[in-house]
């Protein structure tokens, strides 16, 4: 792609398609991969079947990930944007998964700059570095996470700097009410207001904060506990003059339930949902179904209801509010399930540093 397409093209549509841009200009480049465009969509797609070792999931449910014929459409026929982010957010949590949390973020951050939608995952990603790691490695991470924004974004911040950071990250957008898959029960000048986003933003931070505190964090005493025993250990690190740091290998399933969780969450309170962000969590269902307490029948039906109302075109009331009901049933059955033990064996350095944080 010429130069001044890409700049022309990023002065419009902002960060989160400065990283599509970029890996778009890599795909063709190569002319193996061109030379037949089913074999991209085919790339792009099998990368979002890579699943955890330890997901608790029987095999057979796993097929339920081939069967939806909106998620077919996504990948394999438009190839949104959507498909490029939601394919490196997953490399992210494997990364994650085996505790490498500096490539991890700068993976993580570069599926942000193709979609914004994946800073639903930065929350409770942000616990979970917490938790793993002490505070220097956290800013070490998220230093790294913000280099690869920058380097991504200069050759547009140094020809069109004013148009890139007005249109970066843009919070303040309003999609299209006809479009929206969810919450079209709501008139539309309801749905457009800011009252009902404000109102969304609150119930979103309120469910993460709740699950945060009494779920993610149950076996450490709470989210402030955890914070507490943080602020404690970089003190006695700074006392000591001890470079030695606290870091605790998380459990797998710990891990891909607080990241899953906390994108669903997300996807519950937003305002709006397109057809296309239905792969925003679609490959999550089966792991959050089978985590919560439910037979397998009814498991089988939420996944069913699921599918249906995101393949009724256009949506309407009755396939929105059906959409919102299954949604809850199934975050309902999230926060009655057992929490997970999150961690593996003990700290990395000696044990009396914690034991004085408690």
């Amino acid at each position: 792609m010429p130069q001044h397409i890409m700049l022309a093209s990023s002065s419009k549509l902002g960060t989160t398609f400065t990283g599509k841009i970029t890996l778009f200009n890599m795909l063709m480049c190569n002319p193996e991969m061109t030379s037949n465009k089913s074999n991209v969509r085919l790339r792009y797609c099998s990368c979002n079947f890579s699943a955890p070792q330890k997901i608790k999931v029987p095999w057979w449910a796993l097929s339920l990930l081939s069967l939806s014929k909106r998620v077919h459409s996504i990948f394999v026929l438009r190839l949104f944007n959507d498909c490029l982010a939601t394919t490196l957010l997953h490399a992210a949590l494997i990364s994650i998964i085996y505790q490498k949390w500096h490539l991890g973020l700068v993976i993580f951050s570069g599926a942000v700059s193709i979609k914004m939608n994946v800073l639903l995952y930065a929350p409770p990603l942000l616990l979970l570095m917490v938790k793993a790691m002490d505070i220097v490695g956290v800013i070490s991470a998220l230093a790294g996470a913000a280099l690869v924004q920058i380097v991504i974004g200069l050759p547009f911040v140094l020809s069109h700097p004013a148009s890139y950071i007005s249109k970066a990250f843009d919070l303040g957008r309003v999609f299209i009410h006809f479009w929206s898959v969810n919450f079209k029960f709501v008139p539309e000048e309801i749905f457009v207001s800011k009252a009902f986003a404000l109102s969304l933003l609150v119930a979103h931070l309120s469910l993460l904060l709740i699950f945060a505190h009494y779920r993610w964090c149950r076996h450490e005493g709470g989210l402030f506990a955890v914070v507490h025993s943080k602020i404690i250990q970089l003190k006695l690190r700074v006392a000591r003059r001890d470079p030695s740091p606290t870091n605790r290998v998380l459990q797998t399933d710990h891990i891909v339930t607080t990241m899953f969780v906390g994108n669903f969450i997300g996807i519950i309170c937003a305002r709006s949902l397109h057809y296309q962000f239905y792969s925003w969590y679609f490959y999550s269902l089966p792991y959050l179904l089978w985590k919560a307490p439910f037979i397998t029948l009814l498991r089988l039906l939420l996944f069913a209801a699921v599918e249906f109302c995101w393949n009724v075109f256009p949506s309407n009331s009755y396939s929105s509010i059906l959409l919102l009901c299954v949604h809850l049933i199934i975050l309902g059955g999230l926060w009655i399930s057992s929490p997970e033990y999150p961690y593996v064996g003990k700290t990395t350095d000696k044990s009396s540093s914690e034991k004085k944080a408690r």
